[in-house]
């Protein structure tokens, strides 16, 4: 690095700053610098709501260059206030739809809310309870106690589809939430049971008693998204069941028989057959399922060994058999023989405090003789317990599966309340299950069945609702079956749903493809019914002889009443009424006794189960998209919600759809993560932290388009971290965007962009030379835009946020609005080159409002109002209804990118050089820059001094090294400051620059 060295200072001029700041084109705006978004952003959805903007942006609609791009809403829950989760889905949800407009598509949004369901009826039960009212209500008829209650529900979600739509507009989303849709609305309703229909009609649903998800608290089925999983402290139990036939045991352990003089009292040695009975030992969690237990399961490719330990000989897996004995502190164990697993198939054992069989369910294939035996099972597993598994076919599906395949019927003796009914033994009949645990431990304990007893916490499910442990519990249910041949394709719903999660469906993240793919790998058939009275009821009749029946058309007949009527006719109607445009004679799936007319309608009783509120949600294409576009918007472009939605409404939808259409009902999945707070941990409402995190909180603390900044600039493929500094920064950021908008806007007060060629006016871009800053800035600007159209095709919202902060940042506010602000300032107010950088702001501002409006909307309308100076009654113009400027036409140098190639190094020479020369003012600095290919020779040295921030600029492609030259002792232009080597003293006395005294009609 080369330096100058400073001359004497130049000689002393007068202070003049005040009579020159008149002559300043100094900025105007009224874009605050304070955002006020608290206060303002309500004005603008004011503005929107008064100019129906949603409906303006529907009747342009169809003019859109690139069609309809069909966006669907899943349906959040009509139950309390929005949460940060909701904020964050929201947000995503409309810069989509707001994006996707603006870049040249039809993007209908209609919101929904899932009113139905277990959620709310337990808070609106909850509530009766507490207000001593349900004593009332439960000595009501069933009908109308089930009215009651659905009358309250009813207001309940209305209530809360009204709080949770005012909180999303607060949050500046747009859509259709005039006309939202409901699942309890009855042309919703009919919808679903069209989607029922169909199903029904393909031989898809089917009613069978089967273990399901069971909650005792609100005495109802479960789907696996209505759980929770939370740690649990349980018993586990290690129980020999005796055998039956001891040497059919030792046979199959291919012992020899005793001779008759063997002493047969002492310690069997390896190889020696035992004089003790055997037995067969078993590990379970679930104490309170052994008197359903049914059978044992083991593994046929397993060894197991039969093994005396401390007295007892028993059979256990081989690998399995030193962890179990080391449990029970076991002194004396040794293996006498080993065997496979398909040698002990067959064998028979006895109940440990079960002297006979049960009452067992009607079953026509159980075979009752095949209980109590061993079976084989390819479930069971060497992680953990015996390698022998308890089997209740009525308390596990998997139990239930091999109960099937052995014959053995789906025996539940627990009450929909969780108590045992009157077919166990007399000492637990009538006791709660989970007090029946202990009651049984000890119970086997003092009968000399029990090895081994140890309390473990353990992962458990829970309703989700009133937040108590679920049971499987075999129940008659209705199901939607996943590997039944469908009748009309022959394929089932796990086959095209597999294919199309790997062939049809874009998944992003991609890691959701697999996610998805392993749930319907393993999932059981689809249980769609509930006990509950909130939700629209399955629309199934009980005949005379108790059978129950569903087909096509009866439940279309019954989805013509709800369409005019809603579901509460189900409950107000008879049979027949509901059946009024049904022929039983042109059913061939009916009933034959109804058929041949020997049972009457009249005679039927109406199904008391209602659908599955993810049955619901999982028809909303059909019942909300197609029916409203008379079944032009299918499939969907995206469905967008959180991780969980893979087992929920992604998967609910996928089959419904699959069902009925053949087609996945979307061609992408977005996923996002949760919000959780900065350590990774969930924030609970019972976290004092919790109330800092409220949407209306938050929204009164930040504003609108600070959360969305938020968002916007978050990674949403994992957990989202969240912390009240991570929101200031989110603001810090959003202030420099902001400033960066003000301060082009305050520089256009005396700007008209007319580009007529008139004074006072823009200038045509066409005529903006490539060696020029404007044309360098508008380049850059074509990037961004590039950048940021790119960012909101692939939904990568972060980096759309990025693109725009780097461009207000550094491109505009460190870069050219640094070095444009002389000219602006300075220049004569009509000066060709002021008008230039002037029409550049103005079209960077425009640009730059459009690009922003997806994310910070009210900030985005608020400045492009301004710049086109609409009073506030104007409520016609705004950006939302224009769309992006994807580049301008304009040429750039190529000397711009070597210019900024050796802009950083030259920047830090004079760094350098002033704070070595105690030389506070760069104005008082020149710069020779070494350009030794001669690359910056077509750039305009006074542009380049104005980057710099100094006088003057110079390039010689001669250095070879940059060179600072200290210019204090030269004049100094007294209005500018500059001291570019045209200062002197003019006609009145005062020192100015040619480019002043210009400006200021000076000689």
């Amino acid at each position: 690095m080369t330096q100058a060295n400073a001359s004497e200072p130049a000689p002393k001029q007068s202070d003049n700053k005040n009579r020159w700041k008149q002559t300043l084109n100094l900025p105007k705006t009224d874009f605050p610098m304070r955002a006020n978004l608290i206060q303002r952003e309500p004005e603008s959805q004011k503005r929107w709501e008064s100019a129906d903007l949603y409906g303006q942006l529907r009747a342009i609609g169809p003019e859109k260059k690139n069609g309809r791009f069909v966006f669907h809403d899943g349906p959040p829950y009509a139950n309390g206030s929005i949460h940060l989760g909701h904020l964050l889905n929201k947000c995503l949800k409309d810069f989509v739809v707001r994006s996707r407009t603006m870049m040249g598509y039809d993007v209908p949004f209609i919101p929904g809310w899932d009113c139905h369901g277990l959620p709310i009826e337990h808070k609106v039960v909850t509530d009766l309870e507490e207000k001593g009212k349900m004593e009332k209500l439960l000595a009501l008829p069933d009908d109308a106690r089930k009215m009651a209650i659905r009358n309250a529900c009813n207001d309940h979600a209305h209530k809360y589809v009204k709080l949770q739509a005012g909180q999303m507009k607060r949050l500046l989303t747009v859509g259709d939430y005039d006309n939202p849709y409901l699942t309890l609305q009855p042309e919703f309703e009919r919808g679903v049971l069209d989607v029922l229909a169909t199903l029904v009609d393909e031989g898809l649903v089917f009613r069978t008693g089967k273990p399901v998800h069971w909650s005792i608290a609100n005495q109802t089925a479960l789907a696996e998204a209505e759980l929770e999983y939370e740690d649990r402290e349980d018993i586990s139990v290690f129980v020999d069941f005796e055998a039956v036939d001891a040497d059919a045991v030792y046979d199959a352990f291919d012992l020899p028989k005793h001779d008759d003089e063997e002493e047969t009292d002492s310690i069997p040695e390896p190889g020696q057959r035992p004089s003790q009975s055997p037995s067969f030992m078993i590990w379970t969690t679930t104490p309170w399922t052994l008197p359903a237990n049914l059978a044992i399961a083991v593994n046929t490719r397993y060894e197991y060994a039969l093994a005396w330990v401390d007295g007892n000989v028993t059979v256990v897996a081989k690998d399995l058999l030193e962890t179990v004995t080391k449990k029970a502190k076991a002194e004396d164990v040794r293996v006498l023989a080993t065997t496979s697993g398909e040698q002990l198939v067959g064998l028979k054992y006895k109940h440990p405090f079960n002297d006979a069989l049960p009452k067992l369910p009607d079953d026509p294939g159980a075979k009752p003789d095949n209980c109590w035996s061993i079976v084989a099972a390819e479930y069971v597993t060497l992680e953990d317990g015996t390698g022998l598994v308890h089997t209740a076919p009525g308390h596990g599906a998997e139990d239930f599966a091999t109960g099937k395949r052995e014959h053995i019927a789906a025996y539940c003796p627990v009450r929909e309340d969780g108590t045992y009914d009157e077919t166990v033994a007399p000492w637990i009949a009538g006791l709660d299950i989970w007090k029946a645990n202990e009651l049984i431990v000890k119970h086997l304990r003092e009968s000399g069945h029990l090895f081994h007893d140890e309390k473990f916490m353990h992962s458990y499910p829970h309703d989700w609702r009133s937040k108590t442990p679920v049971i499987f519990r075999a129940t008659d249910q209705w199901f939607i079956g996943v590997d039944v041949p469908m009748r009309g394709s022959k394929k089932t719903l796990r086959e095209l749903a597999l294919r199309a999660a790997e062939k049809d469906v874009e998944f992003i993240p991609a890691w959701g493809r697999n996610r998805l793919r392993g749930m319907l790998e393993s999932r059981p058939d689809w249980c769609i019914s509930r006990q509950r009275a909130w939700g629209l009821p399955i629309p199934a009749f009980v005949m005379p002889n108790g059978d129950t029946f569903m087909t096509g058309p009866v439940v279309r007949a019954v989805a013509k009443v709800v369409q005019e009527k809603g579901s509460d006719a189900w409950f107000k109607s008879t049979a027949s009424d509901l059946l009024a445009d049904y022929d039983p004679k042109l059913d061939a799936d009916a009933p034959a006794s109804l058929r041949d007319g020997s049972v009457k309608l009249d005679e039927l009783r109406r199904g008391e189960d209602i659908l599955d509120v993810w049955f619901e949600s999982g028809s909303t294409w059909n019942a909300c998209m197609r029916q409203r576009s008379d079944g032009k918007d299918y499939p969907m472009e995206v469905y967008l919600e959180g991780a969980d939605q893979h087992r929920g409404w992604f998967q609910s939808s996928l089959l419904a759809a699959l069902g009925v259409t053949g087609k996945p009902p979307y061609k992408r999945l977005l996923t996002h993560g949760f919000t959780v707070d900065k350590n990774g941990r969930k924030i609970s409402k019972s976290d004092p932290r919790s109330k800092d995190y409220q949407v209306d909180a938050m929204l009164s603390n930040y504003g609108a388009d600070v959360l969305r900044w938020w968002v916007a600039s978050t990674s949403y493929d994992g957990d989202i971290k969240t912390d009240l500094q991570f929101f200031d920064d989110a603001g810090e950021a959003y202030r420099k965007v902001r400033n960066t908008l003000r301060f082009m806007l305050s520089n256009l007060g005396d700007f008209t962009p007319t580009c007529d060629g008139a004074q006072g006016n823009c200038v045509d871009l066409k005529s903006i030379a490539a060696t020029s800053p404007e044309a360098w800035v508008l380049g850059e600007y074509n990037k961004c835009a590039a950048e940021v159209t790119a960012g909101f095709e692939a939904y990568e919202f972060q980096r759309v946020a990025r693109a725009i902060y780097n461009f207000c940042n550094d491109t505009l506010s460190a870069s050219y609005l640094a070095a444009v602000k002389d000219r602006l300032y300075c220049d004569a107010v009509d000066a060709p080159r002021r008008r230039q950088t002037q029409t550049t702001l103005w079209e960077l501002t425009d640009g730059l409002c459009r690009l922003l409006a997806p994310i910070c909307p009210h900030t985005a309308d608020e400045a492009f109002r301004s710049l086109w100076k609409v009073d506030a009654a104007n409520t016609e113009r705004c950006v939302h209804l224009r769309e992006f400027i994807p580049s301008f036409d304009v040429s750039t140098d190529g000397a711009w990118d070597a210019f900024w190639d050796v802009y950083e190094d030259a920047a830090r020479v004079l760094e350098t050089y002033r704070q070595t020369n105690d030389l506070d003012n760069p104005l008082d600095a020149g710069l020779v820059l070494a350009d030794t290919n001669g690359s910056l020779s077509t750039l305009d040295p006074n542009d380049l001094a104005d980057f710099f921030g100094v006088s003057r600029v110079s390039v010689d492609a001669n250095a070879a090294e940059h060179v600072v030259h200290d210019l204090r002792a030269e004049s100094r232009c007294e209005r500018s400051w500059k001291r570019d080597g045209t200062v002197r003293e003019r006609s009145d006395g005062s020192v100015l620059s040619d480019r002043d005294a210009q400006a200021v009609g000076l000689v």
